[in-house]
């Protein structure tokens, strides 16, 4: 069977350009991706900031029963606050025993076995 040359009989004048310079094709691709980038960014960031104003919109009614009976945070009176409500509910209490198990616990009744060989290889 024949072979056939990689090269075309008749080369067209792009094909010789592309050879000679590829850098053609190289350049306006990458700075397309660079201004699709940035442009996509803008139009993200829109998205996002009306997104924003959406969920930041609120009526003067809403604002006036937010403002109605609102209590200024203390961080410190909220920590005593948390702190006497633990003291108060807290209680310790024994856990019973069985019947027969000594205060201390149970002691071990034989040594634990002795493996011969090394934890590392156990694993």
């Amino acid at each position: 069977m024949a072979v056939f040359p990689s090269r075309p009989v008749k080369p067209s004048s792009l094909n010789q350009t592309v050879r000679r310079n590829p850098a053609l094709f190289g350049v306006p691709f990458v700075l397309l991706m660079v201004v699709a980038s940035y442009g996509l960014s803008t139009v993200t960031q829109t998205r996002y900031d009306l997104h924003d104003q959406k969920v930041k919109h609120v009526t003067k009614e809403q604002e006036l029963k937010l403002d109605r009976n609102r209590k200024k945070f203390d961080i410190r009176e909220e920590y005593f606050k948390l702190s006497a409500q633990a003291e108060e509910e807290w209680e310790p209490r024994r856990i019973p025993r069985p019947k027969g198990v000594p205060e201390w616990g149970v002691p071990p009744t034989e040594p634990p076995p002795k493996s011969s060989e090394p934890l590392s290889k156990a694993f």
